[in-house]
Order: C-alpha cells, then structure tokens, then sequence
C-alpha cells in the first residue's frame, strides 16, 4: 500500500506493491512472503485483479456485488465477486472489446461491442447471441424505457437495436461525419452524441427528432490555450436532469446548464490529452475527470482542485464505486488499480476494514525523528561558543559531530552573528556585480581557494589541448575548473586541501618539489593581480590571468622512491614526537616525585618508596663504556657481592653486549627476622671464638705418631 498527500487529501494505493507470479506454488510463494517485505505490506483487496496484458474497461454492476473488466491479449473478460473477492469467472472473446455495458442488476445481462463490428450478447449462463452493426462503432447506451440499443461510430447514422423485438430500427442522421461518445440522460432520458467536429447533438427517443445542437469547439477555446487542431468530442457524461459535463480531445472539461448554450466552467487539464472519463461524485459536489496521465478530482462549481491521482501506468478507464471513497481504474499494465480516497466517502462494505486501517495511519503518522534538530560540528560549536555544551543532554552525538535543537541553534545564532543578514546582503551584491562583469572581455584568473590545484588543472588542460591538436584526433577531455559539480571545491574555505597532512603527503609524493616550482608562478600571478587590481575599483575584485611560462621537466625520479622518502620522513618525525612526549612526561613525573619527597622527608628515611629516574638519550646503551668494570665485579667473591646487594637493596646486573639489564628487587625482612639473624650472627661469632684451632699440627706428624702407636701395639 503506498500514501500520498495531494492538496492535504490523503489518497491509499490498495494495489502497489510487487504480485507474485500465477506459475509459482504455494510453498514458494509462503518463502517469499517471508523474505520480501514489500510482499508482506501489501493489500491484495480482490484476488487476482489483474489482466495477463492491458485493462481496456472496468464497471460496477448495479447492484455492487460484481465487477466486470475487459481487456487484452487474449480478448476476454473477467467478474469479480466482492462478497468473495475472488475472480468469479473469466469469458475469452474472438475479438476485443471496445465497450461494454452491465444491464441487469448482477452480471447476468452484458452487452459487448467488439472492434470487428460484432455486438455479443451473455446471459448468466454464458455466450447468449452476437450480431453485426454497418459500421465500426465506438460507443454505445441502453434505453431501458423502450429496450432500445444505440450505437454510434465511424457513420452520421446512429443504429438502433431494439432488443425486445429483436431486429434495428431506423437509424438517426446527425450532422457529423463521425461520432465519438454517447449518453442518456437518467432522468428525462434525452440522448446525447458527440461528433468529431467538436458538436453535441441532443435527441428525444420519443419523437426521434434532434431538439438542440451545441458547438463546443469555441467554447473550449480559452485565454492562453494553444490551438493544436480541432477539438472533438472524446467524453460526455449526464448528472441529474440539467447538468452535462463534455470531454474533448485537447484536454478541456465543459460543464453545461442545458437551458444554456454557454459552458457554465471550462476546466483544462494542460496535457493536451483526450478526455477519456467523466464522473460525477453528487455527496461533495465533485466532478471527476481522467486522460491517460492523470485523474482530476475539482469542485463543478468554482473549478477549483480538490486532489489528482497520477498513476505510474497510462489510464484507459476509470470507474467510481458508488456511494463510497474507492475508483478502479483500467490502465496499460496487467495490473488493475485500486485506491481508496476517505475524505470522498467511507469504504465499501465489503473492505469496511480500510476504514479502521486508514484511522489507525492517521492517528500515528510517521514523521521524521531528525525534523526538530539541526545537525551540527565540533567546528561549528566553537563558532558559536557552546562547546561546553558537550557531554550534556542539550547535544546528542552522532557520527563526527552532534545534534541539537533546532530552536536553540536559531537562538544562538542570531546572538552570536547579529549583523548576518548585512553580511548576506554583502554576498548577494558581490554576486552581482561578478554576474554583471561577465559580459566584460574575461581575464583567466585563479580561484581564492586552492589555487595550486587549479593552476595544475590548468596546465594539464593546456597540456592535453596541446596534445590533441597535434594528434588532430577529437578534442580534449574537459576539466573539472568549468564543471558546475565541483565549483565549491574552489569557493568554500572549508575545501582547502591541507598540504601539510599526512594523507596529502603518501598521496602526493612528488608534490614538494613540483610545488617548489608551482609557488613560483603564484607568485607571479600574485602580482599581476596586484598590479590589476591598483587599476581597478575598490568594489571590484583583481583579476589575474595565468603565466605561459613552461616548466622544466628535470624530474626523473621514480614514484616509488618518492614514496618511500616520504614514509620515511613522517616516521621520522612521528618518533621525534613520541620521544619527546616521553620527555615532557618523565620531566613532570621527576618534578611532581621531588615535591612529594620534599614534604614527607621524614617518612621516606623509615620506609624505602620507588622512585623514578629519567632516561637520557643513549643511556641504554651505556654498558657498552662498562663493560670492563662489569667483568671485574663478576671475579668478586660471593661475601662481597652478597654485601653490596644487602647495602643497596636493588642489584643491578649487566646482561649481554647489546644493552639489556637485569633489576633484582629483595623484600623488606620483618623486625622478627632481623633479631634472628642478628642472633644467628652473635652465635656464628661466638663459636668461631671458642673454636680451637689444629693448624699447629702438621700431617707429617701426624701420621708418624699413627705409625708408631701402631708397631707398639703389635709387640705386645
């Protein structure tokens, strides 16, 4: 279902949407309604209301239970049940058809007129009778006081067939050399013909004699409209007993008083298309009129619109049902519309549901969730003084910037820029004057922002201008200075390409040394427009106009190598940055520690606290200079080494060559632990006091006396 809001009337597209094919099964057709949700939004308010090919003609029978359609390819013609919105049956037919008529209540007495001059009869039952008319028609109306049928078409004679004898009377002789369309009145039931020299002759069946004729060819012609041809009579339609409202083929709607001869309202669709429908709608007053673009739906009185329907198809027939807000139309496409207006009448009874479905929509309209917020920048925030305002709940971040009410902006806006609309009215005269200099001889220039861009867009010009003529095969390519596209990429200041930026630098490799060579005529061309513009006046800007001077291509390094300097260059400077960074912030860690130990002095002597030292540049390499003094504390014994580790606390090992260190922490030692091994040293010592020592006695000694003892005892 698709809305659309024409002249604040609100008009519901039952049929949009994609139709799934006839050839698929059910299961497909149950996945795909699970998947597409265009499927699974749409309305199908009558199964199957569609044609294989083209819709010519749809009506609703009497009764409203019934609509009938006819269309094309094959020829047939097809009812639908709205108590069961269903197809009820489907008749094919040998030729088309070019009008049709429902003339009993229900479906079960059709007339068709096909375009081989064949007139088909059906009964309920199906085909009931056909016979042929002299000439081909084109439209035709039922007499129901005397059963009489009235055909008018490619002939001045209008037949007549009555269908209670069953044979034709005799024809009436009009005036025109064709006749186009036809009615009767509902009421008195005067018949009506439109001729296709633009005449609508009025009969009385009773007397069989034309009572008036009315020459709607002038009376169509209004102020400002253009004469294309002469117009004809195309629609023609009766309202009550006095009212006629008149189609013609250049697009006009006359509406007629038949007391009068003058058009009561001329209404131009400014198509310049033929009429092809009339209807009148008698609750609101309304007339609505259709060609094969669009549908009209204006006041009969003042003419003025009341909403339009435009449909994506050409229309070929468009069908009011009665006593409600709905109309089918007839259109080129296989699809047969369907939309639903609330403000004409309520729905059908049979599709009494739309009425609660509508309500619903317009109870709960779907507005944009941006409407009321204005989308605004960091940048933009600064310029108006309210980046304080982040982080709060009067700004609600979004991507790269933020949103914010739009009242609110307004407000700080026209505080922060109070002389806006002077500065507005600055621009406007500055524009101005440069429209009216454009008819002056033209001086080339460059633009105020990225001139170096537009300088080299200008040489490549020149370049490929040159080269095309020398090849003299087709023209240059043109460049992007004269397309309209890209113009505020050379007007706003926000547009200025950043030479200094890292993505301009890898993209641009070679850009520092032709813009070395660029600078140069800026230069120059800063100076004619110097020169220019002392000899113009204070409200003029200078014009300059570009150097001819050739550069020199002496430049034959590769792209790569460029590329590479440049990589090279920027990590360069992104480690100076870094280390300095770590410079500041170790600087501030020392100053911030030297503070903190000046004021608790006394606590820093009982409890040992890390402290941190600054890193000189070079100063992890500093092993390298010690290596020598390294060596000779590894030859130290363990006693010493131990002392020194137990004095500082912190030992600090040389690793390899390369500079590496190694840092050993030891715990703090509880008061208990250290009263132990202070006892364990007092008794250390003290046994090594008392301790008597045997160096007096030598080895020698030693194993004589063993030996002697020993041949002693071997005597006794």
């Amino acid at each position: 279902m698709q809305i659309s809001n024409v002249n604040d009337v609100k008009i519901y597209n039952l049929s949009y949407g994609k139709s799934l094919p006839e050839w698929l099964s059910d299961r497909k057709k149950r996945q795909l309604q699970k998947k597409d949700v265009d499927i699974q939004r749409r309305i199908e308010l009558v199964q199957d209301f569609e044609m294989p090919t083209v819709c010519t003609s749809i009506k609703v029978s009497r009764d409203g239970q019934f609509i009938l359609a006819a269309g094309t390819y094959k020829p047939r013609i097809r009812c639908y049940d709205t108590y069961q919105l269903s197809l009820k049956f489907e008749r094919c037919l040998d030729s088309d058809v070019v009008a049709f008529d429902i003339l009993s209540d229900d479906y079960s007495k059709l007339v068709l007129l096909q375009c081989d001059r064949h007139v088909e009869f059906h009964a309920q039952h199906g085909h009931y009778y056909k016979t042929r008319i002299p000439k081909f028609g084109r439209d035709f109306s039922y007499h129901y006081p005397s059963c009489d049928l009235y055909f008018v078409g490619m002939s001045s004679e209008v037949y007549r067939l009555n269908l209670e004898q069953g044979r034709f009377l005799n024809s009436l002789q009009t005036d025109g050399v064709e006749n186009n369309v036809c009615d009767i009145n509902p009421v008195h039931h005067l018949f009506a013909t439109g001729t296709s020299e633009g005449r609508v002759e009025c009969w009385d069946p009773r007397i069989r004699n034309r009572v008036g004729v009315l020459d709607c060819a002038l009376s169509s012609l209004t102020e400002g409209t253009e004469v294309h041809g002469l117009p004809s009579i195309s629609a023609l339609k009766f309202n009550g007993s006095l009212t006629m409202a008149v189609g013609t083929s250049t697009g006009q709607v006359l509406l007629y008083d038949l007391r009068s001869s003058r058009p009561l309202l001329v209404k131009d669709h400014f198509y310049n298309l033929p009429i092809k429908s009339l209807n009148f709608h008698d609750q609101l007053d309304l007339i609505v009129s259709a060609d094969s673009k669009i549908i009209k739906i204006w006041n009969k009185d003042s003419g003025k619109l009341f909403s339009s329907i435009q449909p994506q198809s050409d229309l070929n027939d468009v069908c009011m049902y009665p006593n409600s807000g709905m109309l089918f139309t007839a259109n080129e496409d296989p699809k047969m519309n369907t939309f639903y207006i609330p403000a004409l009448g309520p729905a059908p009874r049979w599709c009494s549901f739309l009425d609660s479905l509508t309500e619903e929509l317009e109870e709960s309209p779907e507005s944009t969730v941006y409407d009321d917020y204005k989308f605004v920048t960091r940048k933009d925030l600064e310029n108006l003084g309210l980046s304080h305002l982040i982080g709060s709940s009067l700004l609600r971040a979004y991507m790269h910037g933020f949103f914010m009410d739009i009242r609110l902006y307004h407000k700080v806006k026209t505080m922060a820029n109070p002389f806006a609309y002077e500065e507005y009215r600055k621009d406007k005269i500055r524009q101005k004057i440069e429209e009216s200099r454009t008819q002056r001889v033209q001086v080339q220039k460059l633009p105020k922002v990225n001139k170096e861009l537009a300088l080299k867009l200008m040489e490549e010009g020149d370049e490929e201008a040159e080269l095309a003529s020398r090849k003299k095969k087709g023209k240059a390519l043109p460049s992007i200075l004269g397309d309209d596209r890209f113009k505020v990429m050379f007007e706003n200041p926000d547009y200025q390409v950043d030479e200094q930026s890292e993505e301009f630098r890898l993209l641009n490799p070679i850009v520092s040394k032709v813009g070395q060579k660029r600078k140069k005529k800026l230069r120059l061309l800063a100076q004619q427009e110097a020169d220019v513009q002392q000899a113009a006046d204070e409200d003029e800007e200078p014009e300059g106009r570009a150097s001819s001077e050739e550069e020199s291509s002496d430049d034959d390094k590769s792209w790569v190598e460029e590329v590479r300097e440049q990589r090279r260059l920027l990590r360069q400077e992104d480690r100076d940055r870094r280390r300095q960074e770590r410079r500041d912030a170790d600087r501030n860690t020392v100053l911030l520690e030297r503070e903190q130990g000046r004021g608790d002095e006394t606590e820093s002597k009982k409890t040992s606290q890390p402290q941190f030292y600054q890193l000189k540049a070079g100063e992890e390499f500093r092993s390298f200079g010690d290596v020598a003094h390294k060596q000779k504390l590894q030859k130290a014994s363990l006693e010493e080494r131990l002392k020194l580790e137990e004095s500082s606390g912190i030992s600090s090992t040389a690793g390899t060559a390369v500079g590496s260190k190694q840092l050993t922490f030891t715990l703090k030692k509880s008061e208990q632990q250290r009263k132990q091994q202070q006892a364990e040293r007092e008794h250390h010592e003290e046994r090594k006091n008392l301790r008597r020592s045997a160096g007096h006695l030598s080895s020698a000694r030693g194993r004589g006396r063993g030996r002697g003892r020993g041949r002693g005892r071997g005597r006794f």
